[in-house]
């Protein structure tokens, strides 16, 4: 993974419990890649929704209740949007599938995804573009605001109600 290019680190005040986990090496491998599924979808899946960072534990919570209604909904974890974009880049450039493509090739074509960080909600909104996703892209778009985290999470509706209100909008836009 050491191809000599900058990686960006960007850190959150937020602690975030990790839990003890031996990690196989093609785990190792996704997560230095820029993404993996932390909940793997049904094969044709309508649904998925992708997360990074801090809001993990609203995207989990948000999962949790989609799962019961959208059997097979997937979980993808970036970890990195830059090396995915930057391989996503490359892979088309020389004709070949990228991580992104492969991640979400599970999905079944037109298959709605929700995008969702406390980042800017374009940061992750090209992964509509890989395989023809109907998108509802969230994150925040206005910096300055001060509060707590829950507070602000429901300001910029990245909160896990959002993500639930998005992933239903993005199933509406799937079916058109």
């Amino acid at each position: 993974w050491d191809d000599g290019q900058s990686v960006y680190f960007r850190l959150s005040t937020r602690p975030i419990e990790q839990p003890k986990r031996d990690i196989a090496a093609d785990r190792e491998t996704a997560i230095i890649a820029g993404a993996y599924w932390l909940r793997e979808p049904a094969e044709g899946a309508e649904l998925a929704i992708a997360y990074c960072g801090a809001v993990a534990p609203e995207a989990l919570a948000a999962h949790r209740e989609i799962i019961e209604d959208v059997t097979g909904a997937g979980l993808l974890a970036i970890t990195s949007p830059d090396r995915l974009h930057r391989d996503w880049l490359a892979a088309r450039a020389r004709g070949e599938s990228s991580v992104a493509e492969r991640l979400l090739v599970r999905l079944r074509p037109g298959a709605a995804l929700v995008t969702v960080g406390d980042l800017h909600a374009a940061t992750l909104s090209w992964l509509g573009a890989v395989a023809g996703n109907r998108i509802v892209p969230l994150g925040v778009d206005r910096f300055g605001q001060s509060g707590d985290i829950p507070d602000l999470y429901r300001a910029y509706q990245i909160d896990s109600g959002a993500i639930l209100d998005a992933a239903a909008r993005a199933c509406l836009l799937a079916l058109r």
